[in-house]
């Protein structure tokens, strides 16, 4: 198998898995922003990114939803997260692939 080929399959795999990755993550997300929304929980949107102010500020004004808004938040900064790091991975991968490209 050449390296052209390898390359191509490896970032065609990753490409998959972030397609994969981003549904299961809306699907984990809607789920609970459904329950926040269900039980009227309001905050920023910058607060899912401190997770330190929401513990202070949020969570305190809406006890029995801590759950909610914890996996709420966790999950959009995973999504974020491996959607960059996977972004960068196949950016890389795809600029060796033009690089030995035949």
């Amino acid at each position: 198998m050449s390296l052209f080929l390898t390359l191509f399959v490896i970032i065609t795999l990753l490409f998959l898995s972030m397609l994969f990755l981003s549904f299961y993550f809306r699907v984990k997300v809607l789920n609970n922003y459904q329950i926040l929304v269900r039980n009227r929980v309001e905050f920023n949107a910058m607060d899912v990114f401190h997770p330190e102010k929401l513990e202070k500020e949020v969570i305190p004004r809406y006890p029995n939803q801590a759950q909610a808004i914890r996996d709420f938040s966790k999950y959009i900064r995973l999504a974020i997260k491996m959607a960059t790091v996977l972004m960068v991975i196949i950016t890389l991968l795809g600029a060796v692939l033009m690089y030995f490209r035949e």
